[in-house]
C-alpha cells in the first residue's frame, strides 16, 4: 500500500485494550490521535505506557481526555478545543482543515454475559453514546467513522467462514444488537447525508498482547473473556478456567472462534483509516485470520505458551453463545492489503509475556 498522508484522528475508547493498540500503531505511522475515553473499564497509567512505547516524538501527537461520549456538552467540548486548534495552524499558514478528519470509535461495553444481565445499560450506553458521537461529528462536519462492530451481527451462522455477504440474523444476545443496530444507524446516516464515509469492521475473537509486555488487556472484576481468565488462572489470580459447555457440535465439544491479536486487529484500522481517504457511502470488512480454535484448543496453547497447567472446569453452556464462528478475512487482504500475520501460539505468548509482566494489570 502507498504511504498516506498524516491524518488527526479521534479515537473514542482509546484507553482500552483494543483502542490502545490501535493509538499506538497510529502513532507509529504518523498519524495525531486524540482520545477520548472515560476510563470506566480503562486505567490512565495506559497513557504513559503507550508514549514508552511509541518514544516522545510521536507521543507527542497524542492528546487524552478523560470524557463520557454519552455526555454530549463534553463531547462538544473536545471538538471545538480542536477546532480552535486547527484555525490556529490555519491562521500559521496551514491548508484550513476539520478539527478531525476521522473518528474510530471503540467506545462501549464488550461482554457478551454481562450484556443479558444488564440489558438497559447495554443498550443506554452503546447506542446513546454512538447517538451523541455523531451528532457532535455532524455539527462539525466531520464525517469519516471506522466503528468497531463484532462478527456477533451475523447472529448463529448456518455455514462458516462467514463472508461479508453473510445475512445478518437475530443476534443472540444485546451486546450483539448494539452493534447491530449501530451499524444500522451509521449505514441509515450515510444513505440520507452524502459527505459520511463509514467503513464497518466485523472483527472476530482479539486476544494477545503487545509484544513490549507494556500494555495489553486489563478487564477490571472478573474478566467476561476467555484468554484474559485463562491468563489470570496461570498467573495464579484464578483458581480454575470456567469452561461453558463441551457439547456443541464441534471435534472436542467446546465453541470455535477466530482468535485474532490484538496487534493484528489495531492494523486493520490504520489500514481502513487509510484506505477511506476520499471514499463515501458505507464499506464492511471482517477481520479475522480464518482459523478456527476451540476453547480447549486455546487452553492447551496458552499452557504450553506459559509454562503452566492452566486448570480447567466444564460447566453448562453460557446465555448467548453459539458453536462455531470463523471470518473469511479475504475481502480485507484484497482491498486493504491487510492480513492477520500472528498465530495462536504468537498470540498466547504475547499475552502470558503481558500477564506475567503484570501480574495485577495495570494496577
Amino acid at each position: 500500500m502507498a504511504e498516506s498522508a498524516p491524518q488527526s484522528v479521534l479515537v473514542t475508547g482509546g484507553a482500552g485494550f483494543i483502542g490502545s493498540h490501535t493509538v499506538v500503531e497510529l502513532l507509529q505511522a504518523g498519524h495525531a490521535v486524540t482520545i477520548v475515553d472515560d476510563l470506566s473499564n480503562a486505567s490512565p497509567k495506559v497513557l504513559d505506557r503507550i508514549a514508552r512505547i511509541v518514544g516522545p516524538e510521536a507521543s507527542a501527537r497524542c492528546t487524552f481526555h478523560e470524557v463520557d461520549i454519552t455526555d454530549e456538552a463534553a463531547l462538544d467540548a473536545v471538538f471545538v478545543e480542536a477546532e480552535a486548534k486547527a484555525a490556529a495552524r490555519a491562521r500559521g499558514g496551514d491548508e484550513s482543515r476539520p478539527p478531525f478528519d476521522a473518528v474510530i470509535h471503540f467506545a462501549g461495553f464488550k461482554a457478551v454475559g454481562e450484556s443479558v444481565q444488564k440489558p438497559l445499560e447495554y443498550y443506554s450506553n452503546n447506542l446513546g453514546g454512538t447517538l451523541s458521537l455523531c451528532r457532535v461529528m455532524r455539527a462539525h462536519d466531520v464525517c469519516s467513522i471506522v466503528f468497531s462492530s463484532s462478527s456477533t451481527v451475523y447472529g448463529d451462522p448456518d455455514e462458516v467462514p462467514l463472508t461479508e455477504l453473510s445475512p445478518k440474523k437475530m443476534a443472540t444476545n444485546p451486546y450483539g444488537w448494539t452493534k447491530w443496530m449501530i451499524e444500522q444507524i451509521l449505514t441509515d446516516l450515510a444513505a440520507a447525508d452524502e459527505r459520511w464515509d463509514v467503513v464497518l469492521l466485523r472483527y472476530f475473537n482479539p486476544i494477545g498482547a503487545h509484544p513490549s509486555g507494556l500494555i495489553g488487556e486489563d478487564p477490571k472484576g472478573i474478566p467476561n473473556n476467555l484468554v484474559p481468565y485463562v491468563a489470570q488462572t496461570a498467573v495464579g489470580r484464578r483458581d480454575a478456567v470456567h469452561v461453558f459447555g463441551d457439547d456443541y457440535p464441534t471435534p472436542d465439544g467446546t465453541g470455535i472462534r477466530d482468535y485474532i491479536h490484538v496487534v493484528d486487529l489495531a492494523r486493520g484500522h490504520v489500514a481502513a483509516l487509510e484506505w477511506m481517504v476520499g471514499r463515501h457511502g458505507v464499506e464492511i470488512f471482517n477481520l479475522g485470520t480464518g482459523t478456527g480454535s476451540s476453547v480447549l484448543e486455546v487452553i492447551r496453547a496458552f499452557s504450553e505458551a506459559s509454562g503452566v497447567d492452566v486448570p480447567y472446569v466444564i460447566e453448562g453452556r453460557r446465555a448467548g453463545d453459539i458453536a462455531r464462528n470463523f471470518a473469511d478475512a479475504s475481502k480485507a487482504e484484497r482491498e486493504l492489503g491487510w492480513k492477520a500475520e500472528f498465530t495462536l501460539a504468537d498470540m498466547c505468548r504475547d499475552s502470558w509475556n503481558w500477564q506475567s509482566k503484570n501480574p495485577e494489570g495495570f494496577e
